[in-house]
């Protein structure tokens, strides 16, 4: 059995509900009430996004940065 690393992106939305997305698999989002709840959601929407992935190639994650516009 293979194993790949995925980065995931957690952000908190306006009702307080965690979303999670991982870039690398398209269509792979779930969402949940606490962020243990999304973590365990986002593993099992992982195995189902890649039962139907071909080409699986996770992409280096690199950072985070902060962008200050004015508008």
């Amino acid at each position: 059995m293979k194993k790949y690393n995925f980065t995931v992106l957690i952000e908190k939305d306006e009702d307080g509900m965690y979303v999670a997305e991982v870039p690398d698999l398209k269509g792979c989002y779930t969402q949940g009430e606490t962020f243990q709840e999304v973590m365990e959601n986002i593993k099992e929407v992982i195995e189902l996004c890649l039962e139907d992935q071909k080409d699986i190639c996770p992409q280096e994650f690199v950072g985070v940065q902060m962008v200050q516009v004015s508008i």
